[in-house]
């Protein structure tokens, strides 16, 4: 795991220079920082969360164009829910305004659109356009999107216990057959690929319950920078941080061909 410092962004730096094989499939992001960003400038807290959903646009928007082919955002946590109800609502209309707003230029952009979570608890408004956008972009083949919304990694990891079960006792599956492979295939992010690098923002040093099973083998990149000033000089960094590894899988480095 790395961690990088303050800095300010450029959203402007060009692409690292990576050869393909060395670019992540699949990055993930913990997106932090959004109320101790509106708090430094004595704004209320959705303040950061707009300024966020600006960076939210920038860092898709850069995933596709390098050639990132799988992108997955921690928008909303279950535990979440706990904060104060006027800033729970705020977060589900910023949802909403940002799916519509943005769903067109998704297609545009070849961009598929899937959620990871649990549907129930989420407004029918929310819901209606988390279907609207993922019908829509169906048929994407570029970048896929994926938003972790109403998301825990220990309520995946119990809901895909409780269907192994059901399948178990419906004699739809062989007890003596669960693998590592059965699980994966029963959570909510069957058909993915695992995350091969987590970014945090806002430099705390947790995974927050956060695809838990996934990224078992990720590499990890931490800035201090808050999630709205994250821009894609930040993501270039964590990229080129990624490529400078080498991924033993719990095995040992091998000598270059």
């Amino acid at each position: 795991m790395s961690q990088t410092g303050t800095h300010t962004s450029n959203r402007g730096a060009a692409a690292p220079d990576l050869p393909p094989k060395r670019l992540p499939e699949h990055v993930a992001i913990i997106m932090d920082g959004n109320g101790r960003w509106a708090q430094e400038r004595n704004q209320p807290r959705i303040a950061g969360h707009r300024a966020g959903a600006r960076s939210v646009r920038d860092i898709v928007t850069e995933c596709s164009r390098v050639g990132i082919k799988y992108l997955t955002l921690y928008s909303f946590s279950t535990e979440n829910w706990k904060r104060p109800q006027e800033e729970v609502q705020a977060l589900m209309e910023l949802c909403v305004e940002y799916l519509a707003k943005e769903r067109q230029e998704l297609t545009q952009n070849n961009i598929r659109f899937l959620q990871i979570g649990r549907r129930e608890g989420l407004p029918k408004p929310v819901l209606d356009e988390l279907d609207q956008t993922t019908a829509l972009t169906a048929g994407c083949t570029g970048l896929t999107l994926c938003l972790a919304i109403n998301y825990s990694s220990r309520t995946e990891i119990t809901d895909a216990v409780r269907a192994i079960a059901a399948d178990v006792k419906a004699g739809r599956l062989d007890p003596d057959t669960i693998d590592e492979h059965t699980v994966s295939a029963h959570l909510y992010t069957a058909g993915l690929p695992d995350p091969d690098l987590l970014i945090r923002t806002a430099g705390e040093l947790r995974v927050s319950n956060y695809l838990l099973w996934q990224i078992s083998y990720a590499e990890i990149h931490v800035t201090d920078v808050f999630w709205p000033d994250f821009g894609v000089d930040d993501l270039h960094r964590a990229v080129e941080d990624y490529a400078s590894r080498r991924r033993r899988f719990g095995g040992i480095d091998q000598p270059d061909a």
